[in-house]
């Protein structure tokens, strides 16, 4: 613009530094918002998509920058700075709102629905590029000041993730957009300032006030259950405004339905004997649209819960009778109700979304009778399996039915999240903390004829009870199911080839059921009508009778087609049952269970196969465009340099946040202590590389302490994981950010030792490097998660230290041929 002063400094000032904070700051908020907005709107594995494609935008935000010198001249790098990051915010809510209006469409004509899918990415992609454009430019312009750039860089990311959690405490998702748009725009005021860009600075301070005033009216707006701005649009659907909604970083509830209207009973397999006179007032609650839980009316009356008594899931407690019952996922309130129908003597709730607890006993209290008030429950907001694990009391039955939600966590986006309470650690814990005679209860989706889910269970009970010594676990084991859906009340599901044809719910306990028990268990099953599917005396098929014998477990569970092995915390995937080999193979998709989660395993093998070619893209395509042939000579190493270090680095933090995530229990935790921590030691390791004159020896040496770091990390951590893992909250976060500091602290000086020896070789080479480190890094999130799924965590981890050790070759490769006459 004219109002710029020009030749502008090639010096970053303390409003440069600024800048590049808000803009990385508000980049990594709008990157893990719109995983939770797309986890509404489409579903959680198109939602780790479009991580992919935001990184991939800033990769092509970097080329753009290293193709066009002439148009980006240093001169007016700081205008360049303050226009791509305004942009950066405008686009933010211009593509919000067009991904709005772009239908989604997943089932019927694939031909018709893909067109909206890549159309909605191309559109959200497009921010991305601003501020690849702006973070490239503030990181290869200034050579000089690259590691106090660059630390910056990642602490503002670092503070990125804990503003979000926070802004999705007080507000919804539509409106977050808002605010990352004012934050965005705050970053190019702060770059325009320096630049001396009059008339820029003024509309940057003009779209900062616009975006902030809105973000706060539509607060005001959410809070009174009136937002002018909402997704309309859920999974396809059309989803008319709900009686009450709240958002939080990990979840959006809703809550719709008519309180008064007296209809037959919702039931996950409610019996096909279940009298129809009984009747329920219902209200439906779906986290992300789509997984649903309900609140019933309660007066205090236990005889208007009694169809409670006729569902699959309430098996155990014909089977127990007078005990202390731990309930897991305590969601509307249907089993603490099915428990106090059962004339329980006790029942403790316990719930990780504080959301739905402060939903069910607050906002509608009144209506599903105060069960927090009554003296037999207890409710709980903590994660489960960490909570449990510190408990010393012991319980009759613990009970856990079908809580995962198919929902996208903050940091789930990023690691293909898995409900942590599908392993043989977690069935280790639950077993230790029951009665004599206790027994443990899972509900999961039963298929009669490809019993995938329940096969799995089976086989995890198994491997369970095996590693407690005993040699038959089939005593030990009880399964039933409850088949069709017409008898599932007034909530009924799509009717596709992916519906599940009813519920099956497994009794595990770690003494033997007494003939007494089995012949209850048979009894009831019978008289409610639902299937034996196994106990000690009736196998469903061969497959189950083997899986319970628990012999040879491993071996056998290899032969079968689907994937059925027992999950383990460093492979703790219950629910993705496909063999690497059959990843493509349709065929092989419907067998065992519900095909949504394989679907899911489907989209991550081709978005693999696109980021691989998208980052060949990067590598080859500026190789052709550019006519600067020169400067590319002698570069091989470098390249190889930057690609080691962007796979790195991120195969080493999803890693982290796969491992520490079964470690600190709660998705927010994962998030906020794992990324949060291991970004801000980075970016204290970047600053510290600006006291690092000589690049050489020193640099060699810095890198040589990250291989140290990371191997002592990889054999040291899992230690201290199992040491740890029973202790309280704040003290395992401790611990956490005890291990990931240091490790962050080098892997953070990496890049601007890397990018003073480009810049010393060949400044104009700096942003294509970048752009090779973006690209890789994205081609790296998708590999994590292949590698964690058809191998282990761990295997995740070594494979990361294998590209850091890769790039310190390179660097050394790098530095004879520097130093060669």
């Amino acid at each position: 613009m004219k109002s710029c002063n020009l030749p502008q400094s090639t010096r970053a000032t303390g409003w440069t530094c600024a800048g590049l904070f808000m803009v990385t700051l508000s980049t990594l908020m709008f990157e893990i918002l719109l995983t939770r907005i797309f986890s509404v709107t489409m579903w959680y594995h198109f939602a780790f998509v479009a991580i992919s494609l935001a990184m991939f935008g800033m990769t092509v935000g970097a080329l753009i920058v290293y193709l066009l010198p002439a148009f980006f001249a240093a001169e007016r790098v700081k205008h360049h700075l303050a226009l791509s990051a305004l942009l950066f915010s405008l686009c933010s809510v211009v593509s919000f709102l067009a991904h709005l209006r772009i239908p989604f469409i997943l089932y019927g004509d694939k031909l018709v629905g893909l067109p909206y899918v890549v159309l909605t990415y191309l559109v959200v992609s497009l921010p991305f590029v601003f501020s690849g454009i702006a973070v490239c430019l503030a990181l290869t312009r200034f050579p000089g000041q690259i590691g106090r750039l660059y630390g910056f860089d990642l602490a503002g990311a670092a503070l990125g993730c804990i503003v979000l959690i926070y802004t999705l405490e007080v507000t919804d998702g539509p409106t977050a957009v808002l605010v990352v748009a004012a934050l965005t725009a705050l970053g190019s005021l702060l770059f325009a300032a320096e630049a001396g860009c009059g008339r820029l600075k003024w509309v940057a301070a003009a779209v900062a006030a616009l975006f902030l005033t809105g973000s706060v009216w539509h607060t005001v707006l959410v809070h009174r259950q009136r937002p002018l701005i909402r997704l309309s649009r859920i999974k396809g659907r059309r989803d008319p405004p709900p009686l009450y909604e709240k958002w939080n970083s990990f979840s959006r509830l809703d809550v719709t339905g008519d309180p008064d209207e007296l209809h037959t009973p919702f039931g996950w397999g409610l019996s096909a004997v279940c009298p129809p006179e009984l009747k329920a007032r219902e209200l439906q609650m779906r986290i992300d649209g789509e997984a649903g839980t309900v609140l019933t009316a309660f007066d205090g009356d236990l005889r208007n819960v009694e169809h409670l008594k006729y569902d699959v899931t309430s098996l155990v407690h014909w089977v127990r009778r007078d005990g202390d019952v731990l309930v897991v996922g305590s969601g509307g309130g249907r089993d603490v109700l099915a428990a106090l129908a059962f004339g329980q003597k006790s029942v403790r709730a316990v719930e990780m979304n504080g959301d739905i607890i402060r939903a069910v006993t607050g906002r509608f209290g009144d209506y599903t009778g105060h069960l927090d008030r009554n003296p037999k429950v207890r409710f709980v907001n903590d994660e489960a399996r960490s909570y449990i694990a510190r408990l010393k009391e012991k319980f009759d039955i613990l009970q856990v039915s079908l809580i995962d939600t198919w929902a996208a966590t903050a940091a789930g986006a990023y690691v293909l999240t898995e409900s942590l309470l599908y392993t043989v650690e977690a069935w280790d814990t639950f077993l230790d903390r029951l009665k004599p005679q206790g027994v443990l209860t899972f509900s999961r989706w039963y298929y009669r004829d490809r019993p995938g889910e329940m096969y799995r269970l089976v086989s995890l009970a198994s491997a369970s009870l095996a590693r407690r010594g005993v040699a038959n676990p089939r005593d030990h084991i009880l399964v039933a199911g409850r088949r069709n859906w017409e008898h599932f009340g007034n909530v009924q599901p799509g009717r596709d080839e992916d519906a599940p044809e009813g519920v099956g719910t497994i009794l595990v306990s770690p003494d033997r059921f007494s003939p007494r028990d089995v012949e209850r268990f048979e009894e009831v099953c019978m008289r409610l009508k639902f299937d034996v599917v196994l106990t000690p005396r009736v196998a469903a098929d061969d497959t189950f009778a083997r899986l319970a014998s628990g012999k040879d477990l491993q071996a056998f569970t290899r032969t079968l087609p689907i994937n059925i092995t027992p999950p383990t915390d460093d492979s703790p995937f219950f629910f993705h049952m496909l063999w690497l080999r059959d990843i493509f193979n349709k065929d092989a998709r419907y067998q065992g269970q519900m095909t949504f989660n394989m679907k899911a395993v489907a989209v991550l093998g081709l978005l693999l196969a696109a980021v691989v070619i998208l980052t060949l893209l990067c590598i080859v395509l500026p190789l052709l465009l550019t006519t600067r042939r020169g400067v590319l000579k002698g570069s091989l190493p470098l390249f190889f340099y930057f690609s080691g270090i962007g796979m790195g680095f991120m195969l080493i933090e999803i890693s982290q946040m796969q491992r520490l995530n079964v470690f600190l229990g709660h998705p927010v935790y994962g998030l906020s202590v794992v990324l949060f921590a291991l970004l801000l030691s980075s970016s204290a390791g970047s600053a510290l590389t600006q006291k690092i004159r000589n690049g050489g020896g020193t640099a060699t040496a810095c890198l040589l302490l990250l291989l140290g770091a990371l191997a002592l990390f990889g054999w040291l951590t899992p230690g201290a994981i199992r040491w740890f893992h029973a202790s309280v909250t704040g003290l395992r976060i401790a611990v956490a950010v005890g291990v990931l500091f240091p490790l962050g602290l080098f892997m953070g000086m990496a890049f601007p030792l890397g990018m003073r020896f480009a810049s010393g070789r060949s400044p104009a080479l700096t942003p294509w490097l970048f752009g090779i480190n973006g690209a890789t890094s994205v081609c790296a999130s998708v590999l994590a998660v292949v590698i964690a799924l058809t191998t282990s965590i761990s295997a995740t981890f070594w494979t990361g230290l294998a590209c850091y050790g890769a790039a310190f070759a390179a660097y050394q490769w790098a530095r004879r041929r520097n130093e060669a006459p």
